[in-house]
């Protein structure tokens, strides 16, 4: 099978490792972004969490201040 490289800006989805390496942010502070209840950017799969990219952007868009 041939392996198929994506673009970390053309991913739909990211993993919490592509998605502080994307932002800018650490993988801890983005791993807390992520476990508050109202966050619409992750998708959980099981307890596999992946961030969606276009409403991380929008997230980020909308921010002046990300508190740790």
């Amino acid at each position: 099978m041939k392996d198929i490289s994506v673009p970390i800006w053309q991913k739909s989805n990211l993993t919490l490792d592509e998605a502080a390496a994307y932002s800018g942010i650490g993988k801890n502070t983005m791993r807390n972004l992520c476990n508050a209840e109202d966050c619409d950017f992750v998708l959980w799969i099981g307890a596999k969490r992946l961030i969606k990219r276009q409403k991380l952007d929008e997230y980020l868009a909308n921010r002046t201040r990300i508190e740790r």
